[in-house]
């Protein structure tokens, strides 16, 4: 009998050192079925119509191929119809998903991968994709593109000039619960809010009973986890008095207040504390300082959920359906998040080169004192559903009113 499949080694191509492309080791593999499937074949066929291999006038009286001397036309004509039905065989088990993972069609090179985000410590690994060509094995080209608060990122995943972005972690979920199919792939961001006085004897939320702190936030995240921490503080009795809050535009505008002794303390996003205490310093005509972060004041308040996943990266809708690019994206995303946070000078650096109205010295100290610590959707998914449970009790349209769907956790 022929043994058709031992013209292909049984060891993997990787291991004999070839550099065989995607789709040539798949036609391989799929000769390889197509083999067995023909030494079976003619088997069978051998033992059903043995004379049918045999010339004319010469039949053998021996079974099988071993008797053959001379192999007519019609062998050739049996063997071809073997090989045929042997590969459309191996095809439709692959296609059927008998094959091997690995014999998968390569992913599509897309002509241009855009990432957005803000000018905050979550957006740093993603400007370090970018410089290290991470995604260029699945794009022509890779951007990046700067956006300035979440009503102008909305728009943007509206009109899907993006396909993934950072973002707080309430966004994806309102938007997915209200039927955009986004993804939420990571979240990296667990503390990034911190506290500035001018006021030395300022150094923690409860401080501030009766007091006024500026907020350059309005219907972002930051306000619903200040509120519902100041609201907790109180209705325990860590707070006498109420915190009297103090909208700005932005915190460009609280920035201007502090510096012009106009405002006596604010909550601000880091760069952005350590932005405006560089200033502060360099300006040297008034002393600020530096209180507590909201995440150490959540820890506190809510021991039981204690870790605050504040922000991480989104996948637009049109990109969702792509489990492939969404789990390189995140995987690259946690080893520059890696990166950044083991080389705060040089990611400061860098973050100065794509933004250049950030100094690299507040960026370095914002990367020090943030923690950046990337994990998937779907392992802070306990995590996400304790806040998202939480902030919907009191503002449930922060997140769309119930908690996303399993599917929206990625990647």
């Amino acid at each position: 009998m022929f043994k058709l499949d031992t013209l292909w080694s049984p060891e993997p191509l990787p291991s004999r050192g070839w550099n065989f492309h995607a789709p040539l080791q798949t036609g391989l593999r799929l000769w390889k079925k197509a083999a067995a499937n023909l030494n079976t074949g003619l088997v069978q066929f051998a033992a059903v119509r043995p004379a049918f291999f045999a010339s004319p006038g010469r039949a053998q009286k021996t079974g099988g191929c071993s008797g053959i001397r001379r192999p007519s036309v019609r062998f050739f004509a049996a063997v071809g119809l073997c090989t045929i039905c042997g590969m459309a065989t191996a095809a439709t088990e692959t296609a059927a998903g008998g094959g091997s993972p690995t014999a998968q069609a390569p992913a599509v090179r897309l002509p241009r991968i855009v990432l957005a985000g803000p000018a905050a410590v979550v957006t740093y690994p993603l400007l370090h994709m970018v410089e290290t060509g991470a995604l260029n094995e699945h794009a022509e080209k890779v951007e990046f593109r700067l956006w300035q608060n979440p009503d102008q990122l909305r728009v943007l995943l509206a009109k899907q000039e993006i396909d993934y972005s950072a973002a707080p972690s309430n966004l994806p979920a309102l938007m997915a619960n209200r039927g955009d199919p986004v993804k939420l792939l990571n979240i990296s961001v667990w503390g990034i809010l911190w506290l500035v006085s001018r006021d030395p004897d300022i150094r923690t939320f409860q401080d501030l009973a009766g007091k006024e702190l500026l907020v350059p936030f309005q219907r972002d995240l930051p306000e619903v986890l200040l509120d519902t921490l100041l609201t907790a503080q109180r209705e325990d009795g860590g707070a006498k008095e109420e915190v009297r809050l103090r909208r700005t535009r932005d915190s460009q505008d609280a920035i201007a207040l502090m510096l012009t002794g106009k405002g006596q303390s604010a909550l601000l996003v880091e760069p952005t504390a350590s932005l405006l205490l560089w200033r502060a310093q360099r300006q040297g005509d008034m002393a600020l300082y530096r209180g507590q972060n909201l995440e150490s004041a959540w820890r506190e308040q809510f021991p039981d959920r204690a870790e605050l996943p504040q922000a991480g990266i989104m996948a637009n809708s049109h990109m969702a359906a792509n489990t492939r690019l969404n789990q390189v994206v995140e995987q690259a995303y946690a080893e520059s998040a890696r990166w950044c946070k083991a080389n705060a000078g040089k990611c400061a650096e860098l973050v100065h080169r794509y933004i250049p109205q950030l100094p690299v010295e507040p960026v370095k100290t914002a990367i020090e004192l943030t923690r950046l610590e990337s994990r998937s959707a779907a392992q802070a998914r306990p995590q996400l559903e304790a806040l998202y449970g939480l902030v919907a009790g009191r503002y449930p349209q922060s997140i769309g009113g119930h908690l996303p769907a399993a599917e929206f956790y990625g990647p």
